[in-house]
């Protein structure tokens, strides 16, 4: 057995419906069945999903688009300065990038202001929009941010600005008062679609303000889109997958510089390239200090000037790398000493002097690592803050957890999965108490076990080049709709090893039927120590095409693997066995031995806790089900290993078998050996075997076991008499066969089991331990289970 990392739950699917869509779309099974279970089970929708690019609604179905519309045509006409409120994320810096764009284009005077994340926070702050009015400024407009700016919304509106509001962040019972507020989860809201990121909303803003859609403006919605991981259906995925068509061709120079310093081919750019090289890289600046540069960046026509700020980007990026991994540390050992999450079901940890603009990085981590609800603060003692931000699990809705927390948190926002909040440090006592109340009134155990949904089983032959291009029709992928993890059940490993300089990777070959598939496990090395000749894997992961030399072949990046049967590690013969008791899992591991020598003769075996069977009785007293059990030797009698293993279902068994290299001699003698030892015992007389024992064995080519053996089979048959080694002819011998002798008896059953399991293959040594324990069985079972 190896269990899985997580659990598995694969989503159930109609198949009638999934049928009748594959037949009329003329798309394979499989794909059918992804768009199932994504909901997409009409014939239109589904069409559309796959192959339409143009779902942009009307942007004047958002309320107060008119009235934001028109005031800033005002403020164009007037040359009213404009003033761009963002945020300090990539969600929030390409927001801030589209509207400066668009209110450029149109000839607006207009500047932007991002806030600084450690001396101002997150949002609008009072002290920003009153140095905007002494500026002069009379419109602001917040992106990816404002919903919850209440009171700074009575500000601006005592020092005579106008306000308008481009978000999507969740918002209050209450909102601001505003001029306008373009947000597509209004509670009055008829917008068709909602799930908007903070620069889709600045995009649908772009696009009232030209009259059309603002193609140009796709690439940068792109990145906002991806990072901020909203669903990618609907709107986004229209804005995701054409921003990505427009990326690839992009003439933006800041752009381009931050493709090529992530190392990223333009012409092969995903949404996977935004997600792990371009969003975190602009995220990386307002982590660390202001995030105009990013903002520089995006919107530069200059190419010095592009390279220096993408190598400036890059830098910053590779500090907060180091924060971020001296941080988890130091937060996941205080987790561990204080709030042990057997304790706790939400994670509450802060300290001060801990960077607060990678706290979020650090939270996931948490959660990674406990899979708890985790929230991460920075403690600032001067003023008696503490800056937040909060990362959840499946199960346990941060917004609306947080929300009951109101009075003790003055700012806070965010969504189910994730959020941002400040709160005094003398309340983060009460926060905890408060969150974990919530914690176990609404989380079951199970919910505190990983889980990995799991879109489909496919078998190793439906696996080729065409079925991974059609199922790449669905992306790009992102949140509400991921990559596909597929399950491939029940298959042999035709190759397994550990790869990479650390050797902390996996390659394996997959073999079913006339059909293989190669695989690469990043992070899951170890598991080839786990996984036992034969066995047959279980393992989700996600399709791709890999292309080497212009070769291209599929292959599967695998996630989690599993093995559902009983396993046998051969390890008769290992001379460094200290190193394999590292990779045996101790905290179910059951060392036996059958010979009191053993421990005399393996010095390894001290200070482990030994299961010492003797004798039958002791054998029927075991309990191995479920256990790693370590066979250290051999018993006397076979029947005592049978007895040991009778009933039983280990999840591994680890045959070590330990003998003297002397201690059997390799076959038993046979009856002519026997005749003829005792016709040279008639002929020569009472034969010294203290004296010439090894010298007959040397002159037959036998051991000097043999001649002991036979001497003392034919002494328990009165054949001879045996006298101060002196060994005689019995003349009144009677008739009696060899297997008479109890000798001879356990010396054949000794032979027997010699060959059967010490020196059979690794393909017989397992069929025995199937025939005697109830791994076949619980094969059957499982089969059973999975269907």
């Amino acid at each position: 057995m190896l269990n899985s990392k997580t659990r598995w739950m694969i989503k159930e699917t109609d198949q009638t419906l999934a049928e009748d869509l594959a037949e009329k779309l003329q798309i394979t099974p499989l794909v059918a069945s992804l768009l199932v279970s994504r909901g997409l089970t009409e014939e239109n929708k589904a069409r559309e999903f796959l192959f339409n690019e143009d779902q942009f609604h009307d942007p004047y179905l958002l309320n107060d688009m008119g009235i934001a519309v028109d005031r800033i045509n005002k403020a164009i006409n007037d040359k009213e300065p404009i003033l761009i409120f963002g945020d300090y994320d990539a969600d929030g810096v390409s927001s801030t990038t589209v509207m400066m764009t668009v209110l450029r284009d149109l000839g607006a005077n207009v500047d932007f202001y991002i806030p600084n994340r450690f001396s101002e926070g997150y949002g609008p702050n009072e002290n920003a929009f009153r140095m905007a009015s002494e500026k002069g400024i009379k419109l602001l407009i917040t992106v990816d941010t404002g919903i919850s700016a209440l009171h700074e919304a009575e500000v601006a509106k005592e020092l005579g600005m106008d306000l308008i509001i481009t978000d999507h962040h969740e918002p209050g019972p209450v909102l601001p008062e505003a001029l306008a507020i373009l947000h597509p989860k209004r509670e009055d809201s008829t917008y068709p679609f909602a799930d908007l990121a903070g620069v889709g909303v600045a995009f649908k803003l772009a696009h009232a303000l030209y009259g059309s859609l603002p193609e140009h403006l796709l690439e940068i919605a792109a990145i906002g889109t991806v990072a901020d991981l909203v669903p990618l259906h609907g709107e986004n995925r229209s804005i995701v997958k054409k921003g990505l068509k427009k990326m690839k061709t992009t003439d933006r120079i800041g752009i381009k510089e931050l493709i090529r310093i992530t190392g990223s081919n333009q012409n092969e750019i995903t949404e996977e390239t935004i997600g792990f090289a371009i969003a975190p890289r602009i995220n990386a600046v307002g982590r660390l200090g202001d995030a105009d540069p990013a903002v520089e960046l995006l919107m530069t026509d200059s190419m010095e000037t592009a390279k220096e700020l993408s190598q400036e980007i890059d830098a910053l990026n590779k500090e907060r790398q180091s924060i971020v991994n001296e941080m988890a540390e130091e937060a996941i050992g205080m987790v561990a000493e204080q709030f042990p999450p057997d304790e706790n079901t939400c994670i509450v940890v802060g300290k001060e002097g801990w960077n607060a603009g990678v706290i979020g990085i650090v939270a996931s981590k948490i959660v990674d690592r406990f899979y708890r609800p985790a929230i991460v603060l920075s403690f600032d003692p001067e003023t008696g803050k503490a800056k937040g931000s909060a990362r959840s699990i499946a199960g346990f809705d941060l917004y609306k957890n947080l929300s009951q927390c109101r009075d003790i948190l003055p700012h806070f926002g965010g969504h189910p999965m994730a959020a941002g909040m400040t709160l005094a440090i003398d309340d983060v006592p009460e926060l905890r108490q408060r969150l974990n109340k919530l914690g176990r009134e609404q989380l079951s155990d199970d919910d505190f076990i990983p889980l990995t949904e799991v879109d489909a089983e496919i078998n190793i032959k439906d696996i080729h080049l065409d079925s991974i291009n059609e199922m790449n029709l669905l992306a790009p992928f992102g949140m509400n709709n991921p990559k596909p993890k597929l399950l491939i059940k029940d298959v042999n490993l035709s190759t397994i090893r550990k790869i990479g300089s650390d050797s902390n990777h996996l390659k394996v070959v997959l073999a079913s039927e006339s059909a293989s598939l190669d695989g690469v496990g990043f992070g899951l090395g170890e598991k080839a120590d786990h996984i036992s000749p034969l066995s047959k894997v279980s393992l989700i992961g996600e399709l791709s095409i890999n292309e080497w030399n212009n070769n291209r072949k599929p292959q599967v990046f695998v996630q989690d693997i599993s093995v559902h049967e009983g396993q046998l590690f051969d390890i008769r013969g290992i001379r460094q066995i200290d190193k394999w008791l590292s990779k045996i899992p101790g905290s179910d591991a059951l060392f036996i031995t059958f010979n009191p020598a053993t421990e005399e003769k393996l010095p390894f075996v001290k200070g482990l806790a030994l299961q010492r069977v003797y004798d039958a009785s002791s054998a029927e007293q075991l309990d191995l089900n479920k256990k790693n059990v370590i066979l250290l030797d051999l018993p006397a009698d076979k029947a005592i290993l049978e007895k040991t293993l009778e009933g039983s279902f280990p999840h591994r068994i680890y045959a070590y078998f330990h003998h003297e290299e002397n201690h059997f001699f390799s076959t038993i003698p046979k009856r002519e050996h026997f005749k003829w030892f005792f016709a040279f015992l008639k002929q020569k007389g009472p034969f010294d075997l203290n004296r010439f024992g090894d010298s007959l064995a040397k002159h037959k080519g036998w051991s000097r076991e043999t001649i002991d053996f036979m001497s003392q089979v034919f002494f328990e048959l009165d054949f001879v008499t045996i006298n101060n080694g002196f060994v005689s002819i019995n003349p009144a011998s009677p008739k009696r066969d060899l297997t008479d002798s109890m000798t001879y008896q356990l010396k054949q059953s000794q032979f027997i089991m010699e060959n059967e399991l010490l020196y059979s293959s690794y393909q017989q040594l397992k069929a025995w331990f199937d025939e005697r324990t109830l791994w076949s069985v619980h094969n059957e079972e499982e089969t059973e289970a999975w269907i």
